[in-house]
């Protein structure tokens, strides 16, 4: 019988390295997958010589959907059995809408959209097949509300939490489970990648580390979760989403995330 394997993207940093050494950890196998493959590599050495397991590294590009069917085919070729499936790999961008880049903003509906749909069908109709299997995709606080300077950020994280709830509700009594995991700002790259570190939702603030989040997701994914709030602050956002009218949900997001004046 061969042994479980978990495939984890977005694996190279943040959430999705601090997963990948939890699966590990619990003597998972882990199939790594980023496009940084050099990077990837260190990773995959680490997580070897710690805990000795078997690591797989596959680079690809998920914003490009010949590649997302690419990883698939591949793993399908390696006969592994994908036994968790976690869709980390997200990018995000801060501005206004009428200013940012097409093509940037092209690249993160590609990749928090259509890649992460894509791998959620395929495994998904895999571990249904055989009866078990977990399934982690990464949201956000923002999936809960409409996020002016980050609007198409916000709008591919509310797709993520809508399609999760969704697909976990088609799958109960199937053995497999969907997990939402909703962090707030989370200390990491994503900041500098998105042009945000000077919005005032970031600037001197405490963030939580990517390794207390992944913690938070992980645990919550082994007990088939279907959705999960980080932090109580988080949680008290999410409670104001269902007494807040959306338009004034808008104008406070939009003052939240301004530029931070020290």
């Amino acid at each position: 019988m061969s042994k479980p394997f978990a495939l984890i993207t977005g694996a190279s940093s943040g959430i999705g390295y601090e997963l990948t050494k939890l699966f590990a950890r619990d003597g998972v196998n882990v199939v790594l997958v980023a496009r940084q493959s050099p990077v990837l590599t260190q990773v995959a050495d680490e997580l070897r010589s710690k805990y000795n397991v078997e690591v797989i590294v596959n680079s690809k590009d998920l914003s490009k959907i010949e590649e997302v069917r690419a990883l698939y085919k591949e793993i399908t070729q390696l006969n592994l059995d994908v036994e968790y499936l976690v869709n980390s790999a997200g990018v995000g961008d801060y501005g206004l809408f009428l200013k940012t880049d097409w093509e940037k903003e092209l690249m993160m509906i590609n990749i928090n959209v259509v890649a992460l749909t894509y791998l959620t069908k395929v495994f998904a109709q895999d571990m249904v097949r055989k009866g078990h299997g977990r399934i982690l995709n990464l949201g956000s606080i923002a999936s809960f509300m409409p996020g002016p300077l980050m609007s198409v950020y916000y709008s591919t994280k509310a797709y993520v939490l809508r399609l999760g709830m969704a697909v976990a509700e088609e799958l109960r009594g199937t053995g497999v489970t969907i997990t939402t995991l909703c962090p707030g700002p989370t200390a990491g790259r994503f900041q500098q990648i998105a042009n945000m570190e000077q919005s005032k939702v970031i600037k001197n603030q405490r963030l939580p580390s990517s390794q207390e989040v992944a913690e938070f997701g992980y645990r919550g994914m082994m007990k088939g979760k279907v959705y999960m709030v980080h932090g109580w602050r988080n949680h008290f956002y999410v409670f104001l989403t269902k007494v807040v009218p959306l338009a004034l949900q808008a104008r406070i997001v939009k003052h939240g995330q301004g530029l931070a004046t020290n």
